[in-house]
């Protein structure tokens, strides 16, 4: 702020310096300020190069070059010498001295400490009459002891002038002191308690954006402050876009909120978690535009990879990449892809190769910050603590910032957060390297936190001439209460509600919050608020599954050729139904590496294995005719290979996991591969034949019919598709038996199943296709056979009577749909449904819905109770 008043004033000549810049000026030489950039690195260096006792233990722990950085920072600014005197007999001080004689060594000559280069400057204290001319100190309320020495003797030889607030420390300085008196009368500051950080923020920027659609400040002159400002930051990220306020971030951006900090986030997920297909993609996606992965078609090679595989190894890459180029030639060589995995497949130990293959501009620098003050293996700890200067300027912005930042240049209009118990003042800490029982705080920190929390808050109220908010927590981010702070003293306090009318909106939701009249205008807004009433009345709603009569979204869905899994919905389930096959919801799925699989993925990996024994046994020897050598010897081939290849298709557990589950499935497959109850040498097994197929269905194997022959069920305008678990079909005379495999246990009445209320449908379904696609009109026999413990076969007696129950089952519960109503099944409330999260969450919905939807489903409900 200071550059630009001097440029507005025209001061040409004028030079703003810090007083490390000073001190640099007067030493000469090239000599520069060390940075916290290059002394966290240069710590680390020395704390590598190991022979400590006390700090042995501890130096490759992350955080311990920062730690020790701000331990020698707090010497150097108290101008503290612990190589001599009572301190030096200490373990501990002994080590850190060790450490500033290594710094010294490693960094460049001209790059001088605060001490080193307050000394130099001494030395040539004699020409500051011509490298420096009158000096102005400004904005500061306090200045270390380091520096005092140095501003003394430079007093003696040039002018030198210290403009300061009130209640500066000035004591020590015996030049010419100038107090800023406030040009205007300031009023008392209004003190208000908010719900919690966020309502803070929302709050603060009502008022900010008040005072500029008022016109009664500019934005240069508010300021929002808190003595330690992280706990807001996130907020203040997200919620400033929204109010379309320029906002400058004093003590800079989070790296990791910028794109170019996901990068580094990205990165440094495969890094350290391994190189799952979902980080992989994360990663790519990230940084394929700037290094041109994929080729000319850098949509293809992503598309190319089923979504489903984990791919946690460079082998699994391997394989699907090379599967990926077979399917489809076009894609090209995944040469520049497999250079890169093979990089990310070492691990942390090769960070610095993967930062340079993938990172570029801003996010190197930002990855090369993050390693330079911990080891790699804390990368993700390094990024959160990288921070990057704000994109806006402080000179045309609101200001937020620390209590300290502000103090330095005080604006007229404040609002300072966080006045609670504990975070103004902040509490005096215990220095983690050099304790009290070693150098006394005091001695080491001559300005503690609590000290300067207090002044600052004094020097910003006072140049508040404008106006001044206090503002503090009820409540903490987790919850717990949160007391006043002493600060505040006996000023009155007005308590804000979180769900108050404020007098002036943030943004376009908050307006519309403060107006519901102009709210429920909002279409989308109508229709939530309508949603939420029709929930809360015991009649059935268009937001409870009721529509228009003959909807066409209906009609197509009832159209489609129909699976057991859909017939299943559409018998036990009509809202999820709709849902699912009108409207296409989808249940999220977890694409991360899982430590099970479903029970459903179980039986799917249990009929996998049962097809390809089955297969690899027809025709010959024939699976009726095989041995039980041959059948074990069929499935450990087809355990192999689907343990090969299931990790390229869809999420597995570990490699330990799933080569258990695979055996676990195998178990399970023997068990009903030699249940086999075939008594004719005759006999020809099949296993996951498919039936109602579209057109463009190719088979890769003989199949007993033609499986794209549409399969209607009598008396419903239903058509099936499907895959039989497995078919056993006898020549002479003519028969065939249908087995639904089930990896679960038998329920108690297995015996008395039937069609389940509309779960057990396959062996009927089976049954059916059989009828209809087989020559000669076979004898069809269905079974269930549960495979999990004792093997349990259960036939199933009466299939026309079956048939005819599920047809007229189906015909019900179209006639609902197509009379514009679809209401949850039984089930559906319950936490198998995956369809669950569509519904409402509360539990008296179901409760107050549950007449309704009982008769609306009247003639649905005897057929749930059914066997």
């Amino acid at each position: 702020m200071r550059r630009l008043a001097a440029a507005r004033a025209g001061e040409s000549g004028l030079q703003i310096l810090t007083l490390p810049q000073l001190g640099a000026r007067l030493a000469g030489g090239f000599a520069s300020p060390l940075t916290l950039e290059d002394l966290e690195p240069a710590i680390q260096s020395a704390l590598d190069q190991g022979g400590f006792d006390d700090l042995e233990s501890v130096r490759q722990l992350p955080g311990m070059a920062r730690a020790l950085a701000r331990t020698l920072r707090k010497l150097w600014e108290a101008d503290l010498d612990i190589s001599d005197g009572t301190h030096a007999q200490s373990y501990r001080a002994r080590e850190l001295n060790l450490v500033a004689e290594r710094l010294r060594l490693i960094l460049p000559k001209a790059m001088l400490n605060p001490r080193e280069l307050r000394n130099s400057a001494l030395e040539r204290i004699a020409h500051s009459s011509r490298l420096l001319g009158p000096v102005r100190i400004e904005g500061l309320s306090y200045v270390a002891p380091v520096w005092r020495r140095l501003i003394q003797r430079l007093s003696e030889v040039v002018p030198v002038e210290w403009c300061v607030p009130p209640g500066a420390e000035t004591g020590w300085f015996s030049g010419t002191v100038n107090v800023a008196e406030p040009t205007e009368q300031r009023g008392a500051p209004a003190v208000i308690s908010c719900a919690d950080p966020h309502h803070e923020v929302v709050e603060s920027l009502r008022w900010a954006r008040e005072l500029v659609a008022s016109g009664a400040a500019k934005p240069h002159e508010i300021a929002i402050a808190a003595a330690s400002p992280a706990a807001w930051d996130d907020h203040f990220l997200a919620l400033s876009p929204q109010a379309a306020l320029r906002i400058h971030f004093s003590h800079g951006i989070p790296a990791l909120s910028t794109r170019d900090g996901q990068r580094c986030a990205a990165l440094a997920d495969v890094l350290m978690h391994g190189m799952s297909q979902r980080r992989v993609r994360r990663l790519f996606s990230l940084c394929r535009d700037r290094l041109g992965l994929f080729g000319d078609s850098p949509d293809r090679w992503p598309k190319a990879l089923p979504r489903g595989a984990t791919l946690p190894r460079l082998e699994d890459w391997k394989r699907a990449l090379e599967a990926a180029r077979l399917r489809d030639p076009s894609l090209g060589s995944p040469e520049d892809i497999l250079s890169l995995l093979e990089i990310l497949a070492k691990g942390a130990m090769a960070s610095t190769e993967a930062a340079a293959a993938l990172l570029r501009g801003r996010s190197l620098r930002i990855w090369s910050s993050a390693t330079r003050c911990a080891p790699v293996d804390a990368i993700e700890l390094s990024l959160r603590n990288v921070r990057l200067a704000s994109e806006s300027d402080a000179a045309d912005s609101i200001a937020w910032c620390s209590a300290r930042d502000l103090a330095a240049a005080p604006r007229r209009f404040v609002r300072l957060l966080g006045l609670t118990n504990r975070g103004w003042p902040r509490r005096a800490t215990t220095d983690p390297v050099l304790p009290g029982h070693i150098v006394p705080a005091s001695e080491l920190d001559p300005d503690p936190a609590p000290r300067a929390d207090r002044r600052h808050f004094e020097i910003i109220l006072d140049a508040a001439v404008g106006g001044a908010v206090l503002s503090r927590s009820r409540r903490g981010a987790q919850g717990s209460r949160i007391g006043r702070s002493p600060l505040l003293r006996d000023l009155p306090e007005i308590a804000l509600s979180r769900a108050r009318t404020p007098a002036h909106a943030f943004c376009e939701a908050d307006r519309l919050m403060a107006r519901p009249g102009e709210a429920s205008e909002v279409p989308l807004i109508r229709s939530a608020g309508r949603c939420w009433h029709n929930w809360h009345v015991d009649e059935l709603t268009e937001h409870d599954g009721r529509f228009a009569p003959g909807h066409p979204a209906i009609r197509r869905a009832i159209e489609r050729v129909q699976s057991a899994t859909s017939l299943q919905r559409l018998l036990r389930d009509p809202l999820g139904f709709a849902w699912r096959y009108a409207l296409d919801f989808d249940a999220p799925r977890e694409r991360a590496q899982p430590l099970t699989i479903a029970p459903d993925e179980l039986g799917k990996l249990v009929h996998e294995l049962l097809r390809r024994a089955v297969d690899s046994l027809e025709p010959d020897p024939g699976y009726a005719r095989a041995s039980e050598a041959d059948i074990e010897a069929a499935l450990k081939h087809a355990a192999t290979h689907v343990h090969e290849s299931w990790p390229l298709e869809r999420p597995v557990p570990p490699k330990l996991l799933w080569t258990n589950t695979v055996d676990y499935a195998s178990a399970m497959a023997l068990t009903g591969l030699l249940h086999r109850d075939i008594r004719e040498a005759s006999t020809r097994s099949w296993t996951e034949v498919p039936f109602g197929q579209s057109d463009d269905f190719r088979a890769d194997r003989e199949l007993p019919w033609d499986p794209t022959r549409p399969v209607p069920m009598p008396g419903t305008p239903i058509r099936l598709r499907g895959t039989i678990d497995r078919l056993d079909l006898r020549s002479n005379p003519a028969a065939a038996r249908v087995t639904d495999y089930k990896s679960g246990g038998p329920p108690t009445n297995a015996s008395r199943l039937v069609i389940g209320g509309g779960a057990e449908l396959q062996r009927c379904l089976y049954a059916l296709a059989c009828r209809q696609l087989l020559e000669d009109e076979p004898v069809v026999v269905a079974r269930l056979l549960y495979l999990s413990g004792e093997p349990l076969a259960v036939k199933l007696n009466d299939l026309d009577g079956a048939l005819e129950q599920i047809a007229a089952f189906v015909n019900e519960a179209i006639a609902m749909l197509n009379g514009g109503i679809a209401v949850p099944g039984r089930l559906s409330f319950d936490r198998s449904n995956d369809l669950r999260l569509a519904l409402p969450a509360s539990p008296g919905y179901e409760r107050r819905k549950r007449s309704a939807f009982g008769k609306a489903a009247a003639n649905l409900s005897p057929f749930w109770s059914h066997p």
